[in-house]
């Protein structure tokens, strides 16, 4: 039943349920792997038991009992994948239930999650393809649906399991098209006005892109180019930071000055660090340790290669990034078994409009 679980409201209810609905498919897949692992284990041992007895290496005797430790292994397989299909088949029909019932972003309320968008359990085919689990800010692992307005900034990184540096320079706008999705998702999920999205893009490259954002007027201002460019972006974001972190600690929000703008805003940086001189990497810094606390949250786009230069002195950035890939890649671990999910971007069809449909829904919502 949609919103079976502990909560005080039906949307704290089914968050926590999908939430638990994510620990019980972690813990059968491991399960299962555990007793596949084991039964491979003891039909080794059994086989070298066999070939250790020379009278057991050939003839009737032998043959016998390498057929009696094959047929015991199935027997386990067997009886362990009955055991994850039975879990599965309860998980899914849970799942037909809840994710059905999931709310869309309430018009007056600023959303608990948003999704980010699916993972699955790896090339063995052992766990559904589902949404990934919603989760508070700053967990101890990574992973794929990440509370709207959480704590945690985004890195898009380049490089693919099968893909090189060079060839993923030359096809650049692919990360760029995921971040533009992950944006719009969460344009739509917040209420009108109440989320503006900034865009660094010190060489320009990621205009085609960019094009759905600029085009629907839903950015806070035309992407930052430039040295300048990138300079007066991250001035304005760290003001902000400071002028609402002094607010806070003073107990005088009501301070503020009037032409602040109290949406949540967040900072789109395509190809860090090209047009980052050191100061403006400081400030980057500062706005993602500080910023996701006061409202200003980080999205970039970025390879770490590319950063080399400055050595260990981002390395605490790097450490703080969720890693949401443009490409499937099996990087997510859970934090109860350890379990590998594989993350599978928003890809959008070929020819599809719907990009530029919902950032026109939500430029209509901002106008009315």
């Amino acid at each position: 039943m949609a919103g079976d679980a502990t909560g005080w409201s039906m949307e704290e209810r089914l968050y926590n349920q999908v939430w638990g609905m994510f620990e019980d498919l972690a813990r059968s897949t491991a399960a299962y792997r555990s007793a596949v692992d084991f039964a491979d284990s003891r039909m080794e041992q059994e086989l070298d038991e066999v070939l250790d007895d020379p009278r057991g290496r050939i003839g009737g005797a032998g043959d016998a009992a390498r057929e009696t430790a094959r047929t015991r292994h199935a027997d386990l397989v067997g009886q362990a994948r009955a055991a994850l299909d039975r879990d599965l088949a309860q998980l899914n029909a849970e799942a037909d239930v809840v994710e059905p019932a999931l709310p869309a972003a309430y018009e007056l309320e600023q959303p608990r999650l948003a999704r980010l968008p699916r993972a699955h359990g790896g090339p063995d085919g052992a766990a559904p393809r589902r949404p990934p689990p919603p989760r508070a800010p700053r967990p101890a692992h990574p992973d794929a649906c990440q509370a709207a307005a959480g704590a945690r900034p985004v890195d898009r990184q380049r490089q693919g399991p099968h893909q090189s540096p060079h060839r993923l320079h030359r096809a650049a706008p692919l990360p760029m098209d995921t971040a533009v999705a992950h944006a719009a998702r969460l344009l739509a999920a917040h209420p009108a006005g109440e989320f503006q999205v900034h865009v660094i893009d010190p060489a320009g490259s990621a205009a085609p892109s960019l094009a759905p954002l600029v085009s629907a007027g839903v950015l806070a201002g035309p992407p930052a180019a430039g040295a300048a460019g990138v300079s007066d972006v991250l001035a304005r974001l760290t003001q902000r930071v400071d002028l609402v972190q002094m607010a806070i600690r003073g107990g005088a929000a009501d301070a503020l000055p009037p032409d602040l703008d109290t949406a949540e805003q967040l900072l789109i940086v395509n190809d860090f660090p090209h047009g980052f001189d050191d100061r403006a990497v400081t400030q980057l810094r500062y706005l993602a340790d500080e910023g996701p606390a006061v409202g200003v949250h980080l999205m970039m786009v970025a390879d770490r290669e590319d950063a080399a230069e400055y050595g260990p002195l981002l390395d605490p950035l790097w450490r703080g990034l969720l890693r949401l890939t443009p490409v499937p890649d099996d990087h997510l671990a859970d934090p109860w078994v350890g379990h590998t999910w594989t993350y599978d971007p928003p890809v959008l069809p070929a020819g599809s409009q719907i990009l530029r449909q919902v950032l026109e829904q939500v430029a209509t919502a901002r106008r009315a």
